[in-house]
């Protein structure tokens, strides 16, 4: 069994930079009204996210900028139990799809609620974690809601995973991370590997992760007198229905179960100090630490949900990204691991 490695860290102490809190008050006013438009008595319809969707998309691109001379290359590819889609990424000399499969490569699960957002509003975030470490990066385009409902994304991760050591990457070289719902994504995979037999990747980073889908952990934070400038919970919750639908609370694959003892790559989580999704990240790291793995939770005080996605809002973005990336250079090797699927 793994043996655990749990550290929290508060970097700076106190409030967070004087940019952060004036940005946090501005979000604070404006996100929330923004959230609940058109919840309507019974929460929101799926016409109105579908019609919100783009606006809201650009929105987030706008603010998370793309750093310039990043490559993209659109993977759209029909296998014989679905499809996966997505982009290839790269920031740095290399092509956007990696050269050779010999080379470590990230698979970045991004955020959304699982009703927003894509790799093109997480572009920006995956390019500079790709200039951080120079790797290149496969950002996965799932299927959201309420168009499809659970577990139709973790579905379309795991078959990302899969694809991408049929193309040869091995397990051993590819690192995972993902923000928000894309978290979920992560834990999901890795029991799911354990059910299969199939070979955990290198690392994981986690971004603000989410736990538990049915966001009881956020609003009860939220109604403990926490603030996330970027959510308020009980309109998130409402949205994110539209994906879980009428999924049991208590489905292995809405809170994810870790069994001790079972293979786990080394994991750092950040979650921001006014997130109500704090309990969410706190829930992962013991999940994942219960089961016997290493994870290092840091907490930074002053930020709000997926704070590393915005550079242009405070320092800490830039620090807490750095520290990520330090993070994944520093993963240690393992033996190659050959890709057989189970019968």
């Amino acid at each position: 069994m793994q043996t655990s490695d749990t550290e929290v860290l508060w970097r700076p102490a106190g409030r967070g930079s004087f940019r952060s809190r004036a940005v946090n008050g501005y979000l604070t006013r404006v996100s929330h009204p923004v959230m609940a438009a058109g919840m309507g008595r019974n929460g929101p319809s799926a016409r109105v996210i579908s019609a919100m969707r783009p606006g809201v998309n650009r929105s987030l691109s706008a603010l998370s900028p793309v750093p310039s001379g990043t490559r993209v290359e659109q993977v759209r590819e029909s296998l014989a139990d679905g499809q996966v889609r997505g982009e290839w990424v790269s920031a740095h000399a290399g092509p956007a799809r990696p050269a050779s499969t010999d080379q470590t490569i990230l698979y970045y699960l991004h955020g959304s609620g699982y009703v927003i957002c894509s790799p093109r509003t997480h572009r920006g975030l995956v390019a500079r974690l790709s200039r951080r470490t120079g790797w290149s990066a496969f950002s996965l385009d799932y299927r959201l809601g309420p168009e499809y409902r659970f577990p139709t994304a973790g579905d379309d991760a795991i078959r990302g995973y899969h694809w991408l050591l049929d193309q040869g990457h091995r397990a051993d070289q590819i690192v995972v991370a993902g923000d928000s719902a894309g978290g979920h994504m992560a834990l999901d995979l890795l029991a799911d590997n354990h059910r299969r037999g199939i070979a955990q990747p290198r690392g994981i980073v986690m971004f603000s992760p989410l736990y538990d889908p049915t966001f009881d952990l956020a609003v009860a934070s939220q109604l403990r007198g926490v603030r996330d400038p970027l959510i308020d919970a009980v309109s998130a919750q409402r949205i994110l229905q539209l994906y879980t639908g009428d999924a049991e609370p208590g489905h292995p694959r809405m809170r994810v179960h870790l069994p001790a003892g079972m293979s786990l790559p080394p994991t750092l989580i950040q979650v921001g100090g006014l997130e109500v999704m704090g309990d969410d990240a706190r829930a992962v790291e013991r999940v994942l630490r219960e089961a016997g793995g290493h994870v290092r939770l840091q907490e930074w005080p002053g930020q709000g949900h997926v704070f590393q996605m915005f550079p242009l809002f405070s320092d800490e973005s830039r620090l807490a990204l750095r520290e990520a990336a330090g993070f994944l250079r520093n993963l240690p090797t393992r033996a190659p691991t050959v890709h057989v699927m189970p019968e």
